[in-house]
């Protein structure tokens, strides 16, 4: 199963849109602490709308706890600041798509300890980043178009 993963996600709406691409296609979505707002915070709810039963969600204490965890897996990394676009990785089935907060993205530390594994979503020059949740659909649709589309119709 694909592995959408969001480290200390900021605003409510960008992750229940997130929740909401997750459902659709039948992604997991592990949520990393600490977040920006309150999991039960009615924007959550409202972007989400009545797919939060759709979704599984792990949560993590923190990035330390997450990355120690998963370390040995499929890891891809998504920074503006990675030179590999993100559609010449290899996605399997259960790779983890990695966004950090979006103020500022992952901690470099983050960043240098899995450097071989940072990909970047293509943009202008200059220009900072995509919304989270735009970014986090680009990722999922292209991880599962190299997938071949499973379980989707």
């Amino acid at each position: 199963m694909l592995n959408i993963v969001l480290v200390e996600p900021e605003i409510p709406q960008n992750t229940g849109n997130i929740a909401r691409t997750c459902a659709c296609v039948g992604a997991r979505l592990h949520l990393v602490e600490p977040m920006g707002f309150r999991a039960t915070e009615r924007n959550l709810k409202r972007a989400g709308c009545d797919y939060w039963d759709e979704v599984e969600i792990v949560r993590w204490p923190c990035a330390d706890a997450f990355f120690e965890a998963h370390a040995a897996d499929e890891l891809h990394l998504f920074t503006g600041g990675a030179h590999r676009s993100f559609v010449d990785a290899a996605y399997g089935v259960d790779a983890f798509l990695v966004f950090g907060r979006e103020s500022r993205g992952l901690d470099p530390a983050v960043l240098d300890r899995f450097a071989e594994r940072c990909v970047r979503i293509p943009m202008r020059e200059g220009l900072r980043s995509l919304n989270l949740s735009n970014a986090v659909a680009i990722a999922t649709y292209e991880a599962l178009r190299q997938q071949g589309w499973p379980r989707l119709l």
